[in-house]
């Protein structure tokens, strides 16, 4: 077994879960090829003496690989994503943050949960992308053109809210007069979208979700569409430039640039083990654990 290692290194939490993922899988002959940067500061912590293979970017990412494993929270999980790109490699995240809905392994089951990996006990949960291009082109986002959250637009050096020309399949649906906009994938609808008051979908729906960030109207709620939508969007504003975020990528555009938003012609596979699913994760995060059944 080949699997790829990428983290975060966080003070308090992060050691002994890295300690025990390598004790078990070096006890069990898996392969280890460790992102380039990471394996460093595991050097310089001391918490990894021993020499490995790494890897540095998304080229080196193949199908030789079972899987990459995501040490650290959410966030280094769309990273994680970022790396991992077409190459339809499998990503499980091992919670070493807060609470979230994608590192699903808690450290205190990484043993139990590592040994599913080893006999292949794990399902694949297929997670549809954004991808985003504009015109004129934005260098910034040429590379990486694609979220696994969202892609939000929001006003950038001001207080006025910012007017979003929003279009569905080139129908005109709304002229938002906001604080920006969300369009979520199902797996983004319980990070940003969700805070804004946007609704939870389960993973393995074909939709996303228009989201507007703090309305001047306050009849404008969220909407859910079809996945198949192109979405096309025309800000403007009282500043000559907004933000455009995809997941955690932020770049300055500048308005009336048109952008086309859509789903990718791929998709990013996550692994599920048993006992740790989406609803499990909703009603732990949500629900407060409650079992109301008697």
């Amino acid at each position: 077994m080949k699997v790829a290692i990428y983290g975060k290194y966080y003070l308090n939490s992060t050691e002994p879960i890295i300690k025990d993922i390598f004790v078990f899988f070096n006890s069990n002959n898996v392969e280890m090829i460790i992102e380039d940067d990471f394996l460093k500061i595991l050097h310089e912590k001391k918490i990894i003496q021993k020499e490995y293979k790494t890897f540095t970017s998304h080229t080196e990412l193949d199908s030789s690989f079972d899987m990459l494993i995501s040490i650290g929270g959410d966030g280094t999980i769309l990273r994680a994503a970022a790396l991992v790109r077409n190459s339809g490699v499998p990503i499980l995240g091992i919670n070493a943050g807060r609470l979230g809905f994608l590192a699903t392994v808690q450290k205190e089951n990484i043993s139990e949960f590592m040994q599913f990996i080893i006999e292949k006990k794990y399902t694949i949960s297929k997670r549809t992308l954004l991808s985003l291009s504009c015109t004129p082109s934005n260098d910034a986002i040429e590379e990486i053109n694609f979220a696994m959250n969202e892609v939000s637009v929001s006003r950038k050096d001001t207080t006025s809210m910012i007017t979003i020309e929003t279009y569905l399949n080139n129908e005109y649906l709304n002229s938002y007069w906001a604080d920006g906009l969300i369009i979520a994938t199902p797996t983004g609808s319980t990070g940003y979208s969700m805070s804004c008051g946007g609704p939870i979908l389960t993973p393995n729906v074909s939709s996303f979700v228009v989201t507007p960030i703090a309305p001047h109207n306050l009849n404008a709620r969220p909407l859910v569409i079809p996945d198949d939508t192109e979405i096309r969007l025309k800000v403007s504003g009282r500043e000559e430039n907004y933000l455009v975020s995809l997941d955690s990528r932020i770049t300055s555009v500048q308005n009336e640039t048109i952008l086309i938003i859509k789903k990718t012609p791929f998709q990013i596979n996550m692994v599920e083990i048993p006992e740790e699913t989406f609803l499990k994760t909703l009603r732990t995060k949500l629900f407060w654990g409650e079992d109301r059944r008697n």
